[in-house]
């Protein structure tokens, strides 16, 4: 029983040396703590009154959460260690990573708040990327996080987002979707016309204002190209619209008894075929 009794004598001899410093910490963590969650309330309340970003309020709230958190270490390692001693260390320490780590993650992180204050898309917003769709899901200091149409989640750096082409469709923008076909030249521009302006009209998520209409966007040796244009805003349908407005122009062009095939190879086949009939 010695050896616990010179234990147990140790350590209330501790405590009784140290109480004060004991006392002092833990009032010190519950007030960095009491005051963490008071920020953390208002920032949610800014959020949802839509005064702050949600990209912003997400972000402040991890750097308060860091923040307060070193704070709390600070307060406890200063009551029991030497301050210049943990000073040095963390000094040291921090000094080695900034110096391996600091050249892309500055990079991404200036880019990072670059990206939060330019707004080119908010959390939530559905954007082209690299030829693919994707949903933002968060916008860090280093990442910008965003999902795919394949539920894939994909960190994309913020330095490489400055430097892509991203073209943003919002959430609930209207926006405009295009259909081209290419039909022979005994067409009348009037009947492709009708046809491409009545398969508008059966897709269900089209708009009918803006009013969808028909352009002739190109003329070929043995066809033309007509594109039909149509506006929507069901931003997170729009794969889905466009594979129905192509399915519904395809059968609308059916119904007409409008050719699609492409004319010029019908055309040149029958050309030659002449040439040595005539010969």
């Amino acid at each position: 029983m010695t050896v616990l009794d010179d234990f147990f004598n140790a350590c209330c001899g501790w405590f009784y040396a140290n109480w004060q410093r004991l006392a002092f910490s833990i009032i010190g963590v519950v007030v960095v703590y009491v005051v963490y969650r008071i920020l953390s309330k208002e920032i949610t309340k800014l959020k949802e009154k839509q005064r702050l970003e949600e990209n912003v309020a997400v972000n402040l709230n991890r750097v308060f959460k860091w923040l307060f958190g070193l704070i709390a270490i600070g307060l406890l390692i200063a009551q029991f260690i030497d301050v210049g001693l943990v000073a040095g260390f963390m000094a040291l320490a921090g000094g080695t990573i900034l110096g391996f780590a600091s050249m892309n993650t500055i990079g991404n992180a200036i880019a990072g708040i670059i990206v939060m204050i330019s707004k080119p898309f908010k959390i939530g917003d559905r954007i082209l990327f690299n030829k693919q769709f994707a949903d933002i899901v968060a916008i860090d200091l280093i990442y910008t996080r965003m999902k795919t149409l394949d539920n894939v989640m994909i960190s994309v750096p913020n330095q490489q987002l400055l430097t892509s082409e991203i073209d943003n469709y919002g959430r609930k923008n209207t926006v405009r979707r295009n259909c081209s076909i290419t039909v022979g030249y005994e067409l009348t521009s009037e009947q492709v016309e009708k046809a491409l302006l009545e398969a508008a009209a059966e897709v269900e998520g089209v708009l009918k204002e803006p009013k969808s209409y028909v352009w002739v966007t190109n003329l070929h040796n043995f066809s033309v190209e007509y594109t039909l244009y149509v506006f929507i805003s069901q931003i997170r349908m729009l794969p889905l619209l466009d594979s129905n407005l192509k399915r519904t122009v395809l059968a609308v062009c059916r119904k007409h008894g409008i050719d699609l095939s492409t004319p010029n190879l019908i055309q040149s086949v029958d050309g030659k075929s002449n040439a040595m009939y005539s010969d």
